[in-house]
């Protein structure tokens, strides 16, 4: 049976948040049914004409607030999805009349086509090596293009005129409030459901921090690229909705302004809230339809002026500050239950070495980092890697946890060939990588951060928390041991420099790891924490049986822990064996003279 551990210090004050929480979503949520509800009874036509269209935008927002506020991918381009789904309703319409079967075609249509875009410009904009500004630059073109060929589309797409009078839906303006009420509040739910879930925890961790997840084995192109699909889709569908009740479509619907309209509606209102972009949209849509007649211009500027000013005064955004005595500023996480996970053997796994290195060069140019690379390791191996600065120890780590990194030669871990895998395929054959800065997720709290070390082990919920943390015994022995226990709760960004190292490498060890790979894991840790992280080192290899590898400049440190040394120097491996052979060989001496690092001085 698994053993559980409660956390009670930390665990009545997460409560209480999570029932303020509650409340708070109660309050608002009743309140905003109840306006949805009995709006046809409290407001005029006009102002149900306002709330219909600025309720269809509000779905797009919640879109944009998804890809940038949750996962960091600032998109342009959610207007182009916004009207392809306006235009898939305006065009079948127009060309084919209203029956209900047109009808279904034209949402088909809406769906498959902002899919199908979705789904390509998430190719482009994440494919392997592509920035985050080539992907933001993918956003801006595409309504861009698409707008052009509306234009270029003559009498078929209405040209700069667009698409007018033709049929749809024979509802009143009351009913198309409530549709248009009712899809907000479905997408609104199903986004709230998302982003506080352990899958929305991930999305959080990609935006903190892309490169841990990929070694972490999330493979985060994939991730984005299924994410901005739905969120094309649901962009889509609200495109259609609008469409279908205005009457009119435009290639105004999918331009670039509106793609910045929803941007400057997501920061006013609060980015990363999903309540505050929602709320912020429809009253700016509002405010707008009704100043924009008497002041057109100064109306334009004074959201400029504001826009500037929340981003630079109020990075949160406005809503968040109506929202807080709801207890809906920020998404309050559940403090888990530590319990141990079974986890598989590897002291007694087959002959083949963990990790086995033929021949490994790295060349930038001219330069040669790394030539003639032959190493070898097996479990229950704790392997030292010295070498003065610039020896190539922390280059020829990058070539065992990433198949891109390295220019001849061959890696293979556990008996895989990783060929030119990225690190996400390589953590998959059983490789664990811990920087020598600690590399966390900084806006997330420790029972988070561990919570995502195991993703690739136990698939996060879409709806849910998980209300207990499963980890192998040995990360749980050093999340014991530093004190990390009691702290699950706390941002990771509050830890001190020893817990951020800490928690670093339990996320690491979270993943099962059969080789880990360690930079100077006791850099800038005091004496007591260098103890503690060296019992843990000797306790994965030689009681667990794992292959580690350890790069570090403290050789008291290495001698303790380190069952054979590996000498690295000017790219090249000069010799390896004993710590006693190595601190006395006078090669080793000579490479080392002037080194503040000297062996002879840890001898």
């Amino acid at each position: 049976m698994a053993e559980s551990i409660a956390i009670a210090s930390t665990a009545p004050s997460s409560l209480r948040a999570t029932l303020r929480s509650g409340r708070g979503l109660t309050v608002l949520g009743g309140i905003g049914l109840v306006l949805i509800v009995a709006g046809p009874w409290v407001f005029d036509t006009y102002l149900l004409n306002i709330l219909v269209k600025a309720f269809f935008f509000a779905i797009a927002a919640i879109t944009v607030d998804v890809l940038w506020g949750y996962t960091g991918y600032l998109s342009f381009g959610q207007s182009a999805f916004f009207g392809i789904g306006a235009y898939a309703a305006g065009l079948v319409f127009t060309h084919s009349g209203f029956s209900v079967s047109t009808a279904l075609l034209a949402l088909g249509a809406a769906i498959a086509v902002s899919a199908a875009v979705g789904a390509l410009v998430g190719w482009l904009s994440f494919y392997r090596g592509a920035s985050p500004f080539f992907a933001t630059v993918i956003s801006l073109v595409l309504p861009i293009v698409l707008t052009q060929l509306l234009l270029s589309g003559g009498q078929w797409t209405g040209s700069s005129s667009g698409l007018t009078g033709y049929e749809s839906f024979d509802l009143s303006i009351e009913a198309w409030y409530w549709v248009a009420g009712g899809m907000l509040v479905l997408f609104g739910l199903l986004g709230w459901l998302l982003v506080r879930s352990d899958a929305g925890r991930v999305l959080a961790a990609i935006r903190d921090n892309e490169s841990r997840c990929t070694y972490l084995g999330i493979p985060t192109a994939a991730v984005k690229i299924v994410l901005l699909t739905v969120m094309a889709t649901v962009a889509g569908i609200a495109g259609f909705g609008y469409g279908a009740f205005s009457g009119v479509v435009a290639p105004e619907l999918t331009g670039f302004a509106l793609g910045t309209e929803l941007i400057i509606w997501v920061a006013l209102g609060g980015r990363g809230t999903l309540w505050g972009p929602l709320v912020g949209a429809v009253l700016i849509n509002v405010a707008t339809a009704y100043l924009s007649g008497s002041m057109p211009f100064a109306w334009q500027l004074i959201v400029g002026v504001a826009f500037v000013l929340v981003i630079v005064l109020l990075p949160q955004g406005l809503v968040p500050l109506l929202l807080k005595p709801f207890g809906l500023g920020r998404i309050a996480a559940r403090l888990p239950v530590l319990e141990v996970r079974e986890t598989r053997s590897v002291a007694a796994q087959a002959t083949e070495p963990a990790l086995h290195m033929q021949q490994v060069a790295k060349h930038y140019g001219a330069l040669k980092v790394l030539q003639g690379i032959d190493l070898e390791a097996r479990a229950g191996e704790l392997v030292g890697l010295i070498g003065p600065n610039g020896a190539g120890k922390t280059t020829l780590m990058r070539c065992m946890s990433d198949g891109a990194e390295r220019s001849a030669g061959t890696v293979k871990l556990c008996g895989h060939d990783i060929r030119d895998l990225p690190p996400e395929a390589c953590v998959r054959f059983g490789l664990g990588r811990k920087f020598q800065n600690a590399n966390i997720f900084e806006s997330l709290t420790v029972a988070q951060c561990l919570r995502i070390a195991g993703t690739l082990l136990e698939k996060p919920s879409l709806v849910r928390q998980d209300a207990a943390l499963r980890l192998p015994a040995y990360a749980l022995d050093v999340v014991r041991t530093t004190g990390l226990d009691a702290k699950l709760a706390t941002v990771a960004r509050d830890l001190s420099h020893g817990e951020q190292q800490a928690l670093e490498l339990a996320m690491v060890l979270a993943l099962e790891p059969r080789i880990v790979l360690l930079d100077e894991p006791t850099a800038g840790l005091t004496k007591t924490e260098r103890s503690q992280i060296g019992d843990v080192l000797a306790s994965l290899a030689h009681r667990h049986g794992l292959c580690c590898l350890l790069v570090e400049h403290d050789l008291d440190f290495v001698e303790q822990i380190a069952t054979r040394i590996v000498v690295l120097h000017q790219g090249t491996i000069v010799m390896q064996g004993s710590f006693e052979e190595v601190v006395n060989s006078p090669l080793v001496k000579t490479i080392y003279a002037g080194s503040a690092h000297a062996p002879q001085e840890a001898a």
